[in-house]
């Protein structure tokens, strides 16, 4: 019996896990290509491009209100234990959950200007090198381990990152300036780092707040943070005329302004797609593989911005490209081999017990 419910615990973890992964790639992989369409058919406006990166927190409502109508009947079947509450989350996670929020419309800021000034292809390689901060901050943050598999992928990415920074001078947009070009590559380099520190704060949080965190917690930590990071946006957008820009810019969108509206509405739920999917990967694993999950995605978002965009790709991209994919496949083989040991051991009574609230809604 105690076999079966190790086992049963360790094959729903996982396949939340997996939910949790393909979501967060919708949303890593979408995200940067919708934004980019904004850009090139005549979007100009930055804090509103930030701003669309959260401002589809609303959608989590769905998945907050499916949660509890599931702990609710699950409370009325068995009429045990303290009846589940509308909103779980205590003021001190509301706290650290805003200061999150912060930083992440700062970070929305520096990568929507990245966006605005390079192509897909080049923004996703930079951003690529958030695993490495990933991987520091969260080895001083939340004591994440390293094996030697972790380690060659991280330095494979950030190797695969500095051969791209290298040549980048050779993949400016035509009409850009060097100084517009090398700002919006140090910016985005910045939103990388920023992101970096984001992930691994997230799982202190999860681990050092003073109050059970079930996936019901999860999500309205990400609405608090989306929230709190959309207003922030918000501001920045009132400050620099934004509002009073959007009808303006949609008159004269290249590709019709009905078209314009509705790029912003795809980009705002597709971009909420990824930072769902990236907390939950956090809370069902790590920042590290968080990291390494967005680190995945660049492959494809490379090859789809070709396809759509018909981006250059060039050398260079091949080169950082062929390490990027080496150092995924050295951090998934590494940890199947961790998990092929971990299986023959039992899961400890503790770890088992922690099983269980993470598996609840």
């Amino acid at each position: 019996m105690a076999e079966s419910r190790e086992e049963k615990a360790r094959t729903m973890k996982r396949i939340l896990l997996i939910i949790n992964s393909i979501i967060l790639a919708i949303g890593a992989c979408g995200g940067p290509l919708i934004l980019r369409l904004y850009f090139i058919h005549g979007g100009s406006r930055v804090w509103l491009s930030s701003f669309l990166q959260t401002a589809g927190f609303p959608v989590i409502a769905l998945p907050l209100a499916i949660t509890y109508i599931i702990r609710r009947r699950s409370f009325s079947a068995t009429a045990e234990g303290e009846k589940p509450k509308i909103i779980n989350m205590k003021f001190p996670l509301f706290i650290a959950s805003c200061f999150i929020g912060l930083l992440v419309g700062a970070d929305d800021y520096l990568y929507s200007y990245g966006v605005a000034r390079l192509p897909v292809s080049t923004t996703s390689l930079i951003i690529a090198s958030q695993l490495a901060f990933t991987a520091i901050f969260a080895f001083f943050m939340v004591k994440q381990k390293f094996t030697a598999f972790s380690v060659n992928a991280v330095f494979l990415l950030t190797l695969a990152s500095g051969v791209l920074a290298m040549h980048s001078s050779a993949d400016r947009p035509e009409g850009e300036s060097s100084k517009e070009y090398v700002l919006g590559f140090i910016l985005t380099l910045l939103a990388a780092a920023l992101y970096g520190f984001i992930l691994p704060l997230v799982e202190l949080v999860y681990k050092k707040i003073k109050q059970e965190i079930i996936f019901a917690t999860v999500l309205e930590i990400q609405f608090v943070m989306s929230l709190v990071a959309t207003i922030f946006c918000a501001i920045g957008m009132a400050i620099n005329n934004d509002f009073k820009a959007v009808p303006r810019e949609a008159r004269n969108y290249e590709l019709g302004e009905v078209t314009y509206y509705v790029v912003l509405v795809v980009s705002a739920i597709v971009w909420q797609f990824g930072f769902l999917g990236s907390i939950g990967v956090i809370y069902y694993a790590s920042s590290l593989f968080s990291g390494i999950m967005l680190a995945l995605s660049v492959p494809i978002t490379e090859v789809l911005a070709v396809v759509f965009y018909k981006e250059s790709f060039k050398a260079e991209k091949g080169v950082s490209l062929v390490l990027a994919i080496w150092g995924f496949v050295s951090y998934f083989y590494g940890e199947y081999k961790k998990a092929k040991k971990i299986k023959s051991e039992p899961i400890p009574e503790t770890e088992l017990a922690q099983n269980h609230s993470v598996l609840e809604p």
